[in-house]
């Protein structure tokens, strides 16, 4: 065909992509308008700019979706993944992509199925975290002196709460008003717990017991109750917690926190504070038993002392008989003391008549004396003269060879001896071939029958010595 031949005619419109793109835009945002679509959430992801991506889906599509920064406020619940939602918005196609999402401008859970779900994964999760543990539970004070209340301004919770303690034992009420329902309403309560924990302030006194509460709706009016910011700021709450949280049959999860829950408001505030009536009426009646058990204890102590003095001897009586006594022992002693004195005198004298006149007996012994020195003298020069005569006898025959040969005579026996000696020494006979046995402990052994088999042995030669073995075989040994 020749480049110059048109193409041939057809009745199918032509579109450029931009025209295209444009006109399905056009399309899906003109037919649709604003609509609600159920599905649950998945792939979501909050970024830095605000804006938070997420996709829809059920069990037979996917639907991107977006919130952008402005609308985030305004949802009416926070997004989660894996919770199931009704998004209201409006569809809206992005042509240079060629792909279509949802608009949200709002959320609510679909159902009280999802709610529940949400709730009781939550639970569980705060569950293994141990924030449930009954260990953690604070006592309730017996008696407050200010109780701090958490509800709305408006309505009958507070009023019940207050006409409740003024009429059981009227406290001072510390009142922080927040929404108990509704966007944001879960942030202001759980502010408001952190900020009761955070007191005292300069005139505002700091409670001593917590009470949370709201009257009774539907799940979803009872949703801030459930949501984690505020059970995270229960569980660090250093006062005391009770919670009030609908009607008896409600239950909500900030219950599990609590330290206390109680069924109803009114019943929060009663256990808060004890009833007047009745601590008087226990006190009257705690008196009442303590005042008779006083007058039992002294009864009984009286009975007692009277007993015991109807025991005790006449001590008058025990007195007197001292006092004669002692008066007795008093003549006795005044009378004793002169008679000592002249036994004592007359023992003195007749002892000085035995003892002999000192002058006569140093006159004797004196004489004793003289006697024995001339007896000694005499003795000495006896002595003496005997000893010098039988010197002079002796040294004619003491000349040098009579000493020269006296020393060679003592020298050959000495020689003799030796030689006898050293013939008798063991030293010579194990030279000759024998072999001393000696134990560990070095004795002598003197015979087989004292060596057991194994025992170890020395035998001394007469140049060293030699360890052995017996080995048992009629006495042998073994090298």
């Amino acid at each position: 065909m020749d480049e110059t031949t048109p193409p041939p005619r057809t009745n199918i419109p032509e579109y450029s992509v931009t025209d295209l793109s444009g006109a399905i835009k056009r399309t899906l945002e003109g037919t649709f308008g604003r609509i609600r679509v159920r599905g649950e959430i998945t792939e979501l992801k909050v970024y830095g700019s605000g804006h938070t991506y997420l996709s829809l889906k059920d069990e037979g599509g996917k639907l991107r979706a977006v919130i952008w920064k402005s609308a985030a406020s305004r949802l009416g619940l926070k997004p989660e993944n894996g919770v199931e939602v009704i998004a209201t918005g409006k569809i809206s196609a992005y042509g240079d992509r060629s792909e279509y999402q949802l608009v949200i401008d709002r959320l609510e859970y679909a159902g009280a199925g999802a709610l529940l779900a949400r709730i009781e994964m939550l639970r569980k999760r705060l569950a293994e975290e141990g924030l449930f543990e009954a260990a953690l539970k604070k006592p309730i004070p017996m008696l407050p002196s200010v109780v701090g209340v958490i509800t709305s301004a408006s309505g009958a919770v507070l009023h019940d709460i207050m006409t409740t303690i003024a009429r059981r034992f009227p406290r001072k009420i510390l009142l922080w008003p927040v929404p108990v329902q509704g966007e944001g309403a879960a942030d202001r309560i759980a502010a408001a717990i952190a900020g009761m924990d955070g007191l005292p302030a300069p005139g505002i006194p700091r409670p001593d017991v917590l009470i949370v509460a709201r009257g009774g709706g539907s799940l979803e009016d009872l949703m801030a109750f459930n949501e984690e910011v505020v059970l995270r700021a229960a569980a660090a709450c250093r006062l005391p917690l009770i919670s009030a949280v609908g009607h008896e049959t409600d239950t909500t999860l900030i219950d599990f926190v609590s330290d206390r829950r109680a069924p109803t408001p009114t019943a929060a505030a009663e256990m808060a504070v004890p009833a007047r009536t009745e601590l008087l009426a226990d006190l009257a009646q705690k008196s009442a038993r303590l005042i008779g058990a006083l007058d039992r204890s002294t009864q009984g102590s009286r009975r007692r002392l009277e007993s015991a003095s109807a025991k005790l001897p006449d001590l008058p009586g025990i007195l007197g008989t001292a006092r004669m006594r002692l008066d007795d022992r008093s003549a006795r002693i005044a009378l004793a003391l002169p008679n000592l004195i002249a036994a004592r005198a007359g023992a003195l004298v007749r002892v000085e008549r035995h003892i002999p006149d000192p002058r006569a007996l140093i006159a004797a012994r004196n004489s004793a004396l003289s006697l024995a020195s001339l007896r000694l003298l005499g003795g000495l020069r006896t002595g003496v003269q005997r000893h010098r005569d039988a010197a002079n006898r002796i040294a004619p025959r003491l000349t040098p060879a009579t000493i020269q040969q006296r020393l060679r005579d003592n020298r050959t026996r000495l020689d003799v001896l030796a030689a006898r000696l050293d013939g008798a020494s063991y030293e010579r006979v194990l030279a000759r071939g024998f072999a001393l046995v000696r134990d560990p402990a070095g004795n002598a052994v003197t015979s087989a029958a004292y060596v057991k088999p194994g025992a170890r042995l020395k035998l001394v030669f007469a140049d060293g010595e030699v360890g052995v073995t017996a080995d048992g075989r009629q006495g042998k040994l073994a090298l």
